[in-house]
């Protein structure tokens, strides 16, 4: 790799770190064709593990950091005083392609500053994309971060190309984007995941290829005022509207020559963890937002514990449940445990009445289940009742890392 291109792309890669939305769950495998190169299988979020085990990655990088947009919390902000690069269609293709063969990746998440025009910057991505795939044969994972005010043809497609799109909404208060990015509108974005939406679904139908990993977004946290109830609300409504993937979390993080808008310092990164678990409750637990967020300070999450033991110590009269009888929907309010533990659970006990050793060999979670489940040989009737329960379960803080 020559000087220039090694340049571009420390300071590409770095520019594109705090974007959190990279993953390639839900991506099929394709087939490379006998001349073609590449594969994805199983899910990945830069380094990450497949469901067999395997580490995969996805080079991560800018077309651009060059923007035209002056967002008060992005470090590529138009006015910011940062050392800038840009990839051309060519050098993007011939990076992938060239990490591929020496086996470091596996795919693409390829995102960028607004260069041009909206519709500019839409078709560049595209094209690295469309060449990737039609000239090279490439068949790995490739995930392009769109562009809400590009011309909706172009985005249509990007998705013949793309596994998954996704459009950050970026902050989950429609103020807040008016006052910290100008150039974002809220309706815009939503009206694009509509039409993202809509086209996902019609091509399920007739059974074509667009964008089958489907959409995600990513939301900043920390950067104004919305507490965890409003931006929990944001995703619920998202999911339930657009049929997004995921929601990505994103811990805001201080940048130079800040507006005078933005906070001081990043929220606890733990705060960003409590969330994500916040989500997997929502997503699949069947619990609503209220119930997530009920409680004490019922407009942030307790930073302490995880917010399913959290419930379960405001609901105590509801436990202990009998682990052989108790209704799926029940057994999911356990802490400790996890859908696969608890679909193993409902498998088993129909041939077998399930004893806490029986529950262990499904679980690492036995020390926060203990005063929540009877079994067998198991009734925590004074467990449940302890005063110091909450602080008996609390495990031992650990600072997620935020590009984890």
């Amino acid at each position: 790799m020559d000087e220039a291109l090694d340049t571009k792309l420390r300071i590409l890669a770095d520019a594109a770190k705090y974007d959190a939305s990279c993953a390639s769950s839900g991506g099929k495998k394709r087939a490379a064709g006998k001349n073609g190169i590449g594969s994805t299988t199983g899910s990945g979020i830069c380094h990450s593990y497949t469901p067999d085990g395997r580490c995969i990655s996805l080079l991560k990088i800018l077309l651009t950091n060059y923007c035209l947009f002056d967002c008060a919390y992005c470090i590529n902000r138009r006015s910011s005083n940062t050392k800038r690069a840009r990839f051309t269609v060519a050098e993007v293709v011939s990076l992938t392609i060239g990490f591929y063969k020496r086996n470091y990746i596996e795919g693409l998440f390829l995102s960028s500053g607004i260069i041009r025009s909206p519709d500019y910057t839409m078709e560049q991505m595209m094209l690295v994309a469309k060449t990737l795939r039609n000239e090279h044969g490439f068949a790995g994972y490739i995930h392009l971060k769109t562009i809400p005010e590009a011309n909706p043809w172009l985005i249509e497609q990007a998705g013949l190309f793309a596994d998954r799109l996704s459009i950050n909404l970026e902050l989950p208060l429609q103020k807040s984007l008016e006052d910290l990015a100008p150039e974002k509108n809220t309706a815009t974005i939503k009206t694009a995941m509509g039409q993202m939406r809509e086209r996902i679904i019609e091509a399920k139908e007739e059974r074509r290829h667009f964008a089958p990993a489907g959409q995600s977004t990513q939301l900043i946290i920390g950067a104004d005022t919305a507490t965890d109830d409003v931006v929990l609300t944001t995703s619920a409504s998202l999911y339930k509207n657009y049929a997004l993937k995921r929601v990505y979390y994103s811990a805001f993080s201080p940048i130079p020559e800040a507006s005078r808008f933005l906070p001081a310092k990043s929220p606890p990164l733990q705060r960003e963890h409590r969330l994500y678990q916040a989500d997997w409750l929502l997503r699949y637990y069947g619990f609503t937002v209220p119930e997530i967020t009920e409680g004490g300070d019922a407009s942030m999450l307790d930073l302490d514990i995880d917010p399913k033991l959290a419930w379960a110590l405001k609901h105590r009269a509801l436990f202990p449940v009998d682990v052989n009888t108790a209704p799926r929907e029940m057994l999911l309010r356990v802490p400790g445990l996890g859908t696969r533990a608890v679909d193993k659970i409902l498998a088993a006990r129909r041939h077998m009445r399930l004893r806490l050793d029986d529950i262990a060999r499904l679980t690492s979670g036995l020390k926060r289940l203990r005063p929540f489940l009877i079994t067998l040989d198991h009734r925590p009737t004074r467990l449940i009742d302890r005063a110091d329960l909450r602080q008996s379960l609390i495990a031992p803080p650990v600072q997620p890392s935020l590009f984890d």
